[in-house]
């Protein structure tokens, strides 16, 4: 269950009640009327299953709420209510299923904003990955992976194609763009002056690396790993399975694929900066493809559902 918190003028109290009365999914109702300052107006509390979120969502902006109110969302951890059980079995499907676009967008939105907290974490988990290189470690490379936090902007190009916006798009591309010079270049300065400091000690990176050769050596399964990724990535984004995108992060290779390819450019080692290279792009593409399909067929999965729900409503009231 999600909770519902809206500022509504008094004038449209009225109808903001009949419209979420109208919603299946909707219980525990609560209006305080003038409770609000700023803005003004009444307070309306609103438990939602998240299968019928989007239906509620719309129907506050068919009366302008977001413009002339408040609206805001959150997840509820714990729901012990008879009444909010009966909200959810008469909503649609199945809330695990259930795309809340304006949380998405939101996700995705925060996710293209080049910001400096963005680039430092994309540095340091490139400089791991780039000592991994060095050392041959796989833990190394799982902990670059992890603190990589670039799929959100993977995901809103996804979000940007899905929804025919060039500028979303730009923006996205851009903050990769950004974040991986910036984080390549400060990986590429940090091994300079180890090198020069005699804290790296070899001119090349070691020629045998078992346990870490995939970074930069790309092939085909690198391609339908990422293609696996991105529609992961994507579903956990969407479902709010957290846990899941940690997974996501585990199973690409963008990140140690940018510090290795910052190592090897300072070591002077071009066999694998263009393994490297190649890497990052086909983890990219993949993720990118993957990722506006699942978006693709999660809206058609769920356009179905309401279908099937309408009909069997229409055969209720027949």
């Amino acid at each position: 269950m999600l909770h519902l918190r809206a500022i509504v003028p008094p004038d449209r109290t009225e109808a903001v009640c009949a419209a979420l009365s109208d919603c299946a999914g909707a219980t525990n109702v609560v209006v305080l009327p003038g409770a609000a300052r700023s803005p003004r107006g009444d307070l309306v509390q609103i438990d939602v299953a998240r299968e019928s979120a989007n239906e509620v969502l719309a129907a506050l902006r068919r009366l302008g709420i977001d413009r002339d109110g408040s609206i805001a969302m959150e997840k509820i951890d714990l729901s012990m209510s008879e009444v909010a059980d009966r909200a959810e079995r008469r909503a649609p499907g199945h809330g695990d299923d259930a795309v809340v676009w304006d949380e998405f967008d939101r996700q995705v939105t925060e996710g293209t904003l080049l910001t400096w907290s963005f680039i430092a974490f994309l540095a340091l988990a490139t400089q791991l990955a780039g000592i991994a290189a060095l050392i041959d470690s796989p833990v190394l490379v799982v902990g670059a992976m992890v603190l990589g936090p670039e799929f959100a902007a993977v995901a809103a190009i996804c979000y940007g194609i899905f929804r025919r916006q060039p500028g979303r798009i730009w923006q996205a591309v851009r903050t990769l763009i950004v974040g991986f010079t910036s984080a390549i270049v400060i990986t590429y300065v940090c091994a300079l002056v180890g090198k020069w400091t005699g804290v790296i000690e070899s001119d090349r990176l070691p020629a045998s690396r078992p346990l870490t050769a995939f970074i930069y050596s790309p092939d085909r399964w690198s391609f339908i790993v990422a293609l696996l990724a991105g529609a992961a990535g994507v579903l956990s984004l969407t479902a709010g399975k957290s846990s899941a995108l940690v997974g996501v992060f585990i199973s690409v290779t963008t990140v140690p694929a940018a510090g290795n390819l910052a190592v090897a450019m300072a070591l002077r080692h071009g066999a694998e900066i263009t393994g490297s290279l190649e890497q990052l792009g086909v983890n990219l593409l993949g993720m990118i493809i993957a990722g506006t399909v699942t978006l693709f067929l999660q809206r058609a999965v769920w356009s179905a559902v309401l279908r099937q729900r309408g009909r069997s409503a229409a055969k209720r009231s027949t």
